[in-house]
């Protein structure tokens, strides 16, 4: 896979795509897939921003098939009606791209369901995503499920006493937890995928350390790492190319079910896809079978 790039995607022509969230790294893999002839439902919580990302990938791909979606990862209601709607509207899905998320909001703030604002959205808003989708994936051809980790799961941890931070909460601890959940998820959803027969491949991926606003929006463009953000721009890769490794796992034949992609250099903070190192506890099989029975009881979800 030496120096994958968006031009070895292979054509995606009458296969159909969700990706979360309506900028950075969702924008680019959607603009990607669109540009090979994928057909492309961005879902994300603001309209204004969906109908500007869908406007802006026509313009730059005129024959791009693509729509938004409305979606409110923070509300396991919102889930459930954009899953009930997708399954009235489409017949299959072949593919589910769970990216958009929240970092280091510096207070405590929560989802409508009371779970604590980066897990909620960051994790449990997919894990019930991916389960109301299912039911097309499992119609999908080759369907493949790609979720976006981060470097920050390295240091992550999963606090079972404490999981939506109630007690103490460490706005870098937490989004680190919510990150390294996404990646136990991926692993554990093939596991079960192939368990059960199910057919979905599931594969973790993340971009390195990429130029998005996520860092704006949710610690503020003044905080130190909004500020770091803007003024060390040049430290952080364009967001297309940090979104290379998520459409790695999305689109190639060698992309491997059950594998974990990131950049290939300087820590896997920049560069081109290549498989990544996964981090120890994210190969918890224990904790990580119990953290998929936290998340349905939390969620009400429940696969297959």
């Amino acid at each position: 896979m030496a120096k994958w790039t968006a031009s070895d995607i292979p054509s995606q022509t009458g296969r159909s795509a969700v990706i979360t969230g309506t900028g950075g790294l969702g924008y680019e893999s959607a603009l990607a897939l669109a540009r090979v002839g994928g057909e492309v439902i961005i879902a994300g919580r603001n309209p204004e921003k969906g109908a500007a990302a869908v406007t802006k990938i026509r313009h730059e791909e005129p024959s791009a098939i693509v729509r938004f979606e409305q979606v409110d990862l923070a509300s396991l209601q919102s889930i459930a009606d954009f899953g009930e709607r997708l399954r009235n509207q489409e017949d299959n899905l072949d593919l589910l791209i769970n990216n958009a998320g929240v970092m280091v909001p510096p207070k405590r703030q929560e989802t409508a369901d009371g779970f604590e604002l980066q897990l909620g959205t960051n994790y449990l808003g997919h894990f019930a995503l991916t389960g109301q989708l299912m039911p097309l994936l499992l119609k999908g051809r080759n369907a493949r499920v790609v979720t976006l980790s981060s470097v920050a799961a390295r240091n992550g941890a999963i606090d079972f006493d404490d999981l939506n931070a109630g007690k103490s909460y460490n706005p870098m601890q937490v989004y680190s937890q919510s990150k390294l959940a996404c990646l136990m998820f991926a692993f554990e959803l093939q596991r079960r995928s192939e368990a059960n027969l199910w057919g979905v491949e599931s594969i973790a991926a993340h971009p390195g350390v990429s130029r998005t606003d996520l860092l704006h929006n949710a610690p503020g463009r003044w905080s130190i790492t909004g500020i770091t953000r803007s003024l060390l721009w040049f430290l952080f890769q364009p967001a297309s190319q940090g979104a290379l490794p998520t459409l790695f796992a999305a689109t190639s034949p060698q992309a491997k079910p059950g594998a974990y992609y990131g950049p290939d250099r300087m820590s896997e903070t920049r560069g081109h896809p290549a498989l990544s190192k996964v981090p120890p506890q994210a190969s918890d099989r224990a904790a990580t079978a119990r953290l998929w029975q936290v998340s349905e009881e939390l969620t009400g979800t429940r696969f297959g």
